[in-house]
């Protein structure tokens, strides 16, 4: 899972000791991003947390899996339910009851649409670098 969902672009990351890909001639890799709609973007981050709100049965227990705050989670998950004019999370209260949230069937479906899209749009961008002699970096 990538722990830097909550980071906002240009935000230092934790420094982290080379591997041995580090070393190996760099690769690109491809990550798909869809605009829906203008300033309204769906990619790995905002499904991963769709995944984890599913496991855990809450934004806030979401975004500890994911390593976020509360409110970075719960304002991608606004963002979620806008974008698509349908709700993809329902919640409820918190409380002494304890709330929740639940992923809907659509939400589970555009999941699943961007789970196939990622897997064909990466199958098709390593065989374009491989027909220019460069290999793509594994996910």
């Amino acid at each position: 899972m990538n722990k830097t969902l909550g980071k906002k672009r240009g935000e230092a990351t934790s420094a982290r000791l080379p591997s041995s890909r580090d070393t190996a001639k760099p690769r690109p890799f491809p990550r798909l991003r869809i605009m829906v709609r203008p300033g309204l973007v769906l990619g790995p981050g905002k499904v991963d947390l769709l995944e984890a709100i599913e496991r855990a049965g809450s934004i806030s227990g979401a975004g500890r899996d994911l390593g976020m705050s509360y409110r970075r989670a719960w304002l991608l998950v606004s963002a979620l339910n806008e974008m698509f004019g349908k709700t993809l999370v329902n919640t409820s209260p918190g409380g002494a009851g304890g709330g929740g949230a639940e992923v809907t069937d659509f939400g589970r479906a555009v999941v699943d649409a961007y789970r196939r899209a990622d897997a064909r749009s990466n199958q098709a961008i390593r065989e374009e670098f491989a027909r220019i002699g460069h290999d793509m970096m594994d996910d």
